[in-house]
């Protein structure tokens, strides 16, 4: 890493959460040392690995200078791993790379550059696939108003359509940039999503303060998609389901969150019909697994959501206090940035 110190290049912290990421983590943190940008402080987070990635990360702390370990006794989730880097992190701005993302040399310093404008409080990446480099994973977020989101452009042919940078909703958790001010004034990633959502949380609660989130597409990194539980598996479809109802009671305003269970169902006959043709993410769940397993998820994530409400309603009620927007202008907002049931449904 390039530590050519001076004033007025600002210091950024970047944090990588690892959890039993042994096969690629060597080729996250390499891509980190290849980053052009000159300041950096590397913060990596042991989430309790048990498969020899936390020993492999002691021996690279002695052979990287400037290179933080923390190490956590359990796994935490992403939203525990994350916060123990932020909270050892020391820079005017705190990037996020996963251990199965390899970020291209430009990467951070494309990022920096769009954050200059103050109001500009986060910035998303364009991520690609790590073996088909030329398909896109996500492009910043689009959100359906129950409390759901898709990467922008996933699984599309990378043909320069997002090659313009511009305001997006929220960036992907994956590979991101926080202004520090940010996270102290809309807080931390939240603990009690443990993984999934969590990201939209924390750009949605930011968004209600006011800042703004810029899409930055020469920001490159290139992600093995879903290699923590697999694209297609029951426990990724029961967290990112029980997380989409607290995104939705947290921060929906009460216009959209008492019409929200209307919009569910539409969504759920998409799904359904997904199931049935075999396509989209519910029809490669069914796929791998059967529509019982994924109706067993999609129960064992209502029961969890509702048993975990009361923290939620309590953590609504400090957003609703705290909002700098009106409710029309974050209602604009999620318009801009929607994402139709079928889309949803049927985009694998």
């Amino acid at each position: 890493m390039n530590h050519a110190h001076g004033r007025e290049v600002p210091l950024v912290s970047i944090v990588v959460p690892n959890w039993n990421g042994r096969d690629y983590i060597e080729e996250c943190l390499q891509s980190v040392q290849g980053q052009t940008y000159p300041r950096i402080e590397l913060i990596v987070v042991d989430n309790g690995s048990t498969d020899g990635s936390r020993e492999l990360l002691r021996q690279e702390v002695s052979a990287m200078p400037g290179m933080k370990l923390v190490e956590l006794p359990v796994n935490r989730g992403f939203a525990g791993g994350v916060n123990a880097g932020i909270r050892a992190a020391s820079g005017e701005f705190v990037a996020l790379l996963n251990n199965d993302a390899v970020a291209a040399p430009e990467w951070l310093a494309r990022l920096v550059a769009h954050m200059r404008s103050p109001s500009v409080g986060m910035a998303a990446s364009k991520i690609l696939f790590y073996d088909r480099r030329t398909v896109i994973d996500k492009a910043g977020h689009l959100f359906y108003p129950d409390g759901l989101n898709r990467g922008r452009g996933a699984g599309e042919a990378d043909a320069g359509q997002y090659d313009e940078a511009g305001e997006i909703l929220f960036p992907d958790g994956c590979a991101a940039l926080y202004r520090s001010s940010t996270l102290e004034e809309a807080g931390l990633f939240d603990e009690q999503f443990f993984a999934y959502g969590d990201d939209a949380d924390l750009g949605l609660r930011a968004r209600w303060l006011g800042w703004e989130c810029v899409y930055v597409p020469g920001a490159e990194v290139y992600h093995r998609h879903s290699s923590s539980l697999g694209k297609y598996s029951l426990e990724k479809a029961y967290l990112v389901e029980r997380n989409r109802l607290w995104v939705a009671v947290k921060l929906l305003p009460w216009p959209l969150l008492l019409v929200s269970p209307v919009l569910t169902l539409w969504r759920f006959a998409w799904h359904a019909a997904s199931i049935v043709l075999r396509k989209g993410l519910a029809g490669g769940v069914r796929r791998d697994h059967s529509a019982w397993g994924l109706a067993r998820a999609a129960l064992r994530a209502y029961v969890s959501a509702f048993a975990g409400m009361g923290p939620v309603w309590a953590k609504r009620r400090i957003v609703f206090r705290r909002r700098r927007l009106a409710s029309i202008q974050f209602l604009r907002l999620l318009f801009r940035f929607r994402i139709s049931a079928r889309e949803l449904a049927w985009r694998d």
